[in-house]
């Protein structure tokens, strides 16, 4: 129920449980010109006691392999809002690619720090609770993209607290309340 949230619109990659291609979730954010990309999963840990909340983002090393391939691509056209970098020379083009790359992943970090803010007055966080991978779900170097993952399956309490209607309301408030002031945030920071 998104009726509470309408100063956003919300875009969701599916609404039933059927497998999306991780690329296809992020091209639904990008064909939707997404302000911001969130995944959210459900983990699983061979330690049963490990339980809590972790936020991801793209790590430097992942984005600078894919910056790389992005701009070895001859057509980039798809790229820092349909700019034509065909015509320009591969330095401009590294430049301007390694300009978006390093801003959206300092978006996506200060998303982060909201949303940690939200969740740690009333969730259990993992220590170290944001941590940096090369999921592919966060590789849009134009959209920040946070994976958040909610819990843990393997714990009785978190798989628990996962299927409690009451709790996912609490991770969704909790959501939504980081990203109004991470906008509120921005706002200020692009005026």
């Amino acid at each position: 129920e998104f009726s509470k949230y309408d100063e956003f619109r919300v875009i969701l990659t599916r609404e039933k449980d059927v497998y999306l291609k991780l690329r296809e979730r992020t091209e639904i954010a990008k064909n939707s010109n997404a302000d911001i990309f969130i995944s959210l999963h459900a983990d699983f840990n061979k330690n049963r006691r490990t339980r809590g909340i972790s936020l991801y983002t793209l790590s430097e090393k992942a984005s600078d392999k894919e910056a790389g391939a992005l701009a070895k691509r001859e057509n980039s056209s798809d790229f820092l809002g349909n700019v034509d970098l065909s015509l320009e020379s591969s330095e401009v083009t590294n430049i301007l690619i390694d300009l978006t790359k390093r801003e959206t992943l300092n978006q996506s970090s200060h998303l982060v720090n909201f949303l940690i803010k939200e969740f740690k007055n009333d969730m259990n966080l993992l220590r170290r609770a944001h941590r940096f991978a090369g999921f592919t779900v966060l590789k849009s170097l134009d959209i920040p993209s946070v994976l958040i993952e909610m819990g843990y399956l393997s714990n009785l309490e978190d798989s628990r607290l996962l299927i409690d209607k009451s709790y996912q309301n609490k991770i969704t408030d909790d959501i939504v309340k980081a990203i109004k002031n991470y906008f509120k945030w921005k706002n200020k920071y692009d005026n």
